[in-house]
């Protein structure tokens, strides 16, 4: 059993249930260490004063808040637990939401909630009410000396917990470049409604790979094996000229053989040109 993020309670209305929480996930990636570049030793990053010029021990750290430069507020570990909201001991659902109404841009890290001794009960009637309602909880929980706004969501084999930011974190799209506004005809709307039908599939995560961290292995291996070193080719691309041509093109590419042939002269036509034709017809 993996070490537990939080241990608490889970309540709603009167109903308490002790949980636990556990990360869902965590990030698989290759990490380089840095070396001195005259010996190849490993630097390291020692917990050193300046001041006292000497290597400092961990029961000699004490945490300070620098209200102006170089000045700092200084805080024991029972001051700073005194400060922590019920939250941090209880998690309570505020209010149920439909999940399909919730943003993905909203969600952060993702964690596995699991019943404790003597939860189990509520927890399974929490869960199938919540699997049958199609509502997922909103509540709010101290981890890390945070609190954070948390969506509980009910799955088959259990209760999953995300972190979310707050509104104010989550940044305007205008502030990373605006759309383009120009006029789209209706043809090629309907094509781009087509080529997103021919690429739809089920999700399947098992599907994708990380290709940056593969490519790494590979050169790690051959790189220790004394082999030389290929770099990965790289694909050109250009901005689309002809959007209609680039959609058709698009289409085909994606068609059987025997389909191909026909998409490149059977351009869909707009639904006010195809009701005109059925009334002359």
């Amino acid at each position: 059993m993996p070490a537990a993020s939080w241990k608490g309670f889970l309540s709603f209305g009167l109903v308490t249930i002790p949980i636990r929480l556990s990360p869902a996930a965590r990030t698989e990636r290759i990490s380089f260490n840095q070396l001195h570049k005259v010996c190849h030793t490993r630097i390291k990053q020692p917990q050193f004063c300046p001041t006292c010029q000497r290597m400092v021990e961990r029961n000699e750290i004490e945490k300070g808040y620098e209200y102006e430069k170089d000045q700092y507020l200084l805080f024991t570990e029972e001051e700073l637990e005194a400060a922590e909201p019920e939250s941090s001991r209880s998690m309570e659902i505020l209010e149920f939401v439909r999940l399909d109404e919730v943003d993905p841009l909203y969600f952060d890290s993702s964690y596995y909630a699991a019943p404790e001794t003597g939860g189990a009960k509520a927890y399974q009637l929490l869960l199938e009410a919540m699997l049958e309602s199609g509502y997922a909880g909103i509540a709010k929980v101290t981890m890390y000396g945070r609190e954070n706004i948390v969506i509980i969501r009910a799955k088959k084999n259990g209760l999953a917990l995300h972190t979310m930011f707050y509104p104010n974190e989550i940044r305007q799209a205008a502030d990373n470049g605006s759309t383009d506004k120009s006029e789209v005809k209706e043809q090629e709307r309907v094509l781009a409604k087509q080529l997103i039908e021919n690429l739809a599939a089920p999700f399947k995560p098992e599907k994708y790979h990380d290709t940056y961290q593969e490519n790494l292995r590979t050169l790690i291996e051959a790189k220790a094996k004394g082999q030389k070193i290929t770099a990965v080719p790289g694909v050109s691309k250009a901005p689309v000229v002809d959007l209609m041509e680039a959609l058709k093109k698009s289409l085909t590419a994606k068609q059987p053989p025997q389909e191909k042939r026909a998409a490149l002269h059977a351009v869909p036509k707009p639904a006010a040109v195809q009701k005109k034709d059925r009334k002359a017809g």
